[in-house]
């Protein structure tokens, strides 16, 4: 019995380690049943939905269904803040996957039985093992990092897409002064730089031009692509647009203007990290540096004094 627990154990495990780590870093933002009819459509072939369904892999034809199932029923119990911020996270972090709140809330309850590793280890390895003895104390903070592994992956997402934001946002500014003097519109600016830069800025720019082109405002667009972006270069570069419609200032000019100061912080952003080089460099040097370099320095010394009278006083 024992071991068919385990067996379950290893199963659900390894699933939950599949949907994690595929559906959060998978960079598919296409949907595969509509790219696999567009290539039966090209082919000249005449193919039925189910033919369609079944060439997909397992993975995206069996469980994926499963956990957005189980993740709709941890929805129903779950406070309507906690899916909102959810989903603003998963805006922040550019969707990757195309993954939604249910899928998530999923991801979170399959990274659980992550602990039963360490009791599933406890059963297999030799009497006396250290997870034998210990396994429930291990078993317990693994079930804690599973649970909040998909947060902490979302988290390392957003922070990425805003560092290649931050870098690329004066050159894009650049970019943008030089359509619109140049006689092209803001919109059509933006589309320029969605069609040569295959980049996180350049990204978020084509989706503000396809929402425009849907019907959204120009400025509601901007505003909700400063909050899926989530920092402050961007909502000052939004603010200074939307006041200059207003306003009826130069457009290129507040553009140019936004672009220095871009510049600027950018190259204050490079200072500041820096200056904290030195102190994070501290950890590593006094964890792996110091002590060799004391052994190095000091090991022929402790061996002649061992070998000397000194150290027949030491018992040596």
């Amino acid at each position: 019995m024992s071991w068919f627990l385990g067996g379950i154990v290893a199963v659900v495990v390894v699933v939950a380690v599949i949907l994690i780590v595929i559906g959060l870093r998978s960079p598919r933002d296409s949907d595969p049943v509509q790219e696999r009819l567009a290539d039966y459509v090209a082919r000249g072939e005449t193919v039925s939905l189910e033919e369609i369904e079944l060439s997909q892999p397992f993975v995206e034809r069996v469980i994926y269904p499963m956990a957005r199932r189980l993740g709709e029923l941890a929805i129903r119990f779950t406070p309507q803040n906690a899916i909102q911020n959810v989903a603003r996270k998963l805006d922040m972090a550019g969707n990757p996957g195309n993954i939604d709140p249910a899928l998530f809330f999923a991801f979170r309850f399959f990274g659980i039985p992550l602990g039963g590793v360490a009791l599933l280890l406890g059963r297999i390895l030799p009497p006396g093992n250290m997870f034998q003895t210990r396994g429930l104390l291990i078993a317990i903070p693994a079930s804690i990092l599973g649970f909040y592994l998909p947060d902490l992956l979302i988290k390392s997402r957003i922070d990425r897409r805003q560092d290649d934001v931050r870098k690329s946002m004066p050159d894009a500014l650049d970019l943008l002064t030089i359509c619109v003097e140049a006689g092209l519109g803001l919109e059509a600016a933006m589309s320029k730089i969605h069609e040569k830069w295959d980049n996180e800025i350049g990204r978020a720019f084509g989706r503000v031009v396809r929402e425009i082109q849907l019907g959204k405002v120009r400025r509601e667009a901007m505003r909700d692509m400063a909050d899926r972006l989530g920092i402050p270069e961007m909502t000052s570069f939004v603010a200074a647009i939307i006041q200059s419609e207003q306003l009826g200032v130069s457009m290129a000019q507040v553009l140019r203007i936004q672009s220095d100061q871009m510049r600027v912080k950018r190259r204050q952003l490079a200072e500041e990290k820096a200056h904290q080089a030195p102190i994070k460099m501290l950890v590593p040097m006094g964890i792996f540096i110091f002590p060799s370099i004391c052994i190095v320095l000091m090991g022929p010394a402790v061996l002649i004094l061992m070998q000397s009278a000194a150290g027949a006083v030491f018992g040596g």
